[in-house]
């Protein structure tokens, strides 16, 4: 590629991935040039202001037409710039936790930390703009890698040092079925560009290797079940969250998981939407049954599990796995609403989750211990933190006139709006989320029903305003969710890939 060619590319809409690689390096220099004993205060700043940066400069996207720039290989569309919201607003909320997050194993690498988070965030924003298996997956490993590291930055701590370790070894697994499958993709389809192997899916050719398509499909959504937490690449969650420092948890529980549903939309959705299976039916609707395995087992096995759990960490995790659970059921369906259901969902998860993190860290630190028993008696010694973790908890629980509420009603009436409805999985949908009411509203009892002699916890300035941010967001939204469904239709034409699913799949029901 000569000089003429990479100067005739669209630079510019590549403009927040550049603004977080430069911050990034800026960082890591500064950080290692710091003495040893210097506050790392001002990187957090840095790292933040360069957050809201590309925030900024997504929103004046919003109006830019669809771009792609490196031969197709990088994408400017709706779904890139709906999903780098996502990610950038949840980035800046783990910022602040972290800025304030207090442990001495962490001031020997504290620094580090930063620049690692905006790597995983750069990794997950070209994944959202990635229209080639290549970029794609090296977004996907870029967002691994720093993920691994940040999990263990507790070098003194056995539990971060376990957790990295298992985190490293599961994630390793999980990363080859992905590319297992990938293989296949590209060993059929001849091409690693998302759209040309949309397009190659058609061909009458590939209906004779149905078989193999549909192996290829079930081998890679395995794989890539890993990001999400989701059955049966599940059970990393619970000890990375209980080993990983707060900020890191709240991160991979909600920045993370974003990430993963990413990469699922992104190449699962596209590259198969006009893929044949077996005998020459439509492979998506072939593969249901085992995404609504996929999508139950997840549910049942998240909330169930969450009854027995005394440590809030692993509490939240399983928790963080039910969720998973509840956005896989929009898969099934298969609706042209499949984009706006899961969107919004996960907007409304990333202010109740992160909400919830900021008073788990605040208790858990004071409180030195991550018992569920750190909300002793909250609502007498800190009634500021109490009841906005009430609202959080209403949220996940799913209780109306919160944003969780109207999450999960869209998905639930997404699972009956199509024919054929699908009622058994709406079912366990409604039976998982009664059991989780038990450990959500058993927090809420512990905080409001049980006394403690305990001091009142201090609420640092920053962490207030998240606390305040998250509470009024899932409650404007449980009442007023048209103020994100509006500007959802405003700014991002879901006409691009998701209209198709219902034309290209759903008229071969019959």
């Amino acid at each position: 590629m000569d000089l003429d060619t990479l100067l005739s590319f669209e630079w510019g809409v590549m403009a927040p991935e550049f603004i977080i690689l430069g911050v990034a390096t800026l960082l890591s220099i500064i950080d290692l040039f710091m003495k040893r004993e210097s506050s790392r205060k001002p990187l957090a700043w840095m790292a933040g202001a360069g957050v809201l940066a590309a925030l900024v400069s997504i929103f004046l996207q919003l109006d830019h037409e669809v771009t792609s720039i490196l031969y197709d290989t990088y994408r400017l569309d709706s779904f890139s710039k709906a999903f780098k919201i996502l990610l950038l607003l949840g980035t800046l909320l783990v910022l602040v936790l972290a800025s304030n997050y207090k442990k001495e194993d962490l001031e020997e690498n504290r620094g580090e930390f930063y620049y690692l988070l905006l790597a995983a965030l750069l990794g997950a924003m070209m994944m959202a703009s990635s229209a080639d298996l290549i970029t794609l997956f090296v977004g996907l490993e870029l967002l691994s890698l720093a993920s691994y590291i940040m999990a263990g930055l507790e070098r003194k701590n056995k539990r971060s040092n376990e957790s990295a370790f298992k985190y490293v070894v599961s994630g390793g697994i999980a990363t080859a079925i992905t590319l297992f499958g990938m293989s296949y993709v590209f060993g059929l389809t001849g091409e690693t560009n998302l759209f040309k192997i949309a397009e190659n899916m058609g061909e009458v050719e590939l209906l004779k290797h149905g078989f193999l398509l549909v192996f290829a499909f079930i081998i890679t959504f395995a794989g890539l079940t890993f990001k999400i937490a989701a059955a049966p690449l599940h059970m990393w969650a619970p000890d990375v969250y209980e080993g990983a420092p707060v900020p890191v948890t709240a991160f991979l529980s909600v920045v993370s998981k974003i990430a993963g549903f990413v990469i699922m939309l992104r190449f699962i959705i596209i590259t198969f939407i006009a893929a044949a299976g077996i005998d020459g039916d439509p492979l998506l609707l072939q593969v249901q049954p085992y995404i609504m395995a996929l999508a139950a087992a997840t549910m049942i096995i998240g909330n169930v599990t969450a009854l027995r759990q005394r440590n809030i960490k692993r509490m939240f995790a399983y928790s963080s796995i039910a969720q998973a659970g509840y956005i896989l059921v929009p898969f099934v369906s298969n609706s042209s609403l499949l984009f706006e259901l899961i969107w919004f969902y996960l907007l409304a998860y990333l202010f109740m989750n992160i909400g919830a993190f900021t008073v788990i860290q605040l208790l858990t630190s004071q409180e030195r211990s991550n018992d569920v028993s750190v909300f002793r008696g909250l609502y007498r010694r800190s009634p500021w933190l109490a009841v906005p973790m009430t609202f959080f908890l209403l949220s996940l629980a799913g209780i109306p006139v919160t944003a969780g509420f109207i999450g999960k009603f869209g998905i639930f009436m997404g699972a009956l709006g199509l024919q054929p409805a699908h009622y058994w999985l709406a079912a366990v949908m409604m039976a998982t989320t009664l059991v989780s009411y038990v450990y959500y509203f058993n927090i809420i009892a512990i905080m409001f029903f049980r006394d403690e002699e305990e001091a009142k916890v201090s609420v640092p300035p920053g962490m207030a305003a998240v606390l305040a941010f998250c509470t009024a967001s899932i409650l404007i939204l449980g009442v007023m969710p048209d103020l994100a469904l509006d500007f959802f239709y405003g700014n991002f034409d879901v006409n691009e890939f998701f209209m198709r699913i219902e034309d290209e799949v759903h008229t071969h029901t019959h």
